[in-house]
């Protein structure tokens, strides 16, 4: 058998090599991620280029659609704004939380809430199919009902 000589600069490469694998490249990216109540990923999505994504449903009553926008910015998930045709059963405008417009349609929309979001991460109950939460982001839908109707999901942004 024969034996390896290790020179200074062949520890000081295998040094910077093994440090890299342990510290990453250093630019994660961020992803959202849907968690079943299993804790499987049933969605995650990247967020390389467009850090906005919403959460759309069909309210369960109405069937009016309801609209709840974010941002990931800072290392912080932001509530931005939230946007109805109506204000059904549970939804509305709380004074002081955003601003209240018009959406030009008969329907109303909160601008400006910018509530950051607890540990980047909360808990939704996914409705039916015909409630169908969905995630857009960068113009594409993923149906969170086709994947966890009636439980709880975790929705959260990691880096």
């Amino acid at each position: 058998m024969k034996s390896v000589r290790w020179t200074i600069g062949s520890r000081v490469v295998l040094a910077l090599l093994v440090a890299l694998l342990l510290l990453g490249s250093g630019s994660a990216t961020p992803s959202l991620r849907i968690l079943g109540e299993d804790g499987r990923v049933l969605i995650a999505i990247p967020l390389v280029h467009e850090n906005t994504w919403s959460v759309l449903w069909n309210h369960s009553v109405t069937g009016n659609l309801v609209q709840d926008h974010y941002v990931y910015e800072g290392g912080q998930v932001v509530l931005t704004g939230t946007q109805t045709p109506a204000f059904d059963a549970g939804l509305g405008h709380i004074p002081g939380r955003g601003r209240l417009e018009s959406d030009g349609n008969g329907g109303y929309r909160v601008v400006d809430i910018n509530e950051p979001v607890p540990g980047n991460a909360y808990i939704l109950r996914v409705g039916s199919s015909e409630v169908n939460h969905r995630i857009v982001h960068a113009g594409d839908i993923h149906s969170i009902s086709d994947l966890a109707a009636r439980e709880r999901v975790l929705i959260e942004v990691v880096d």
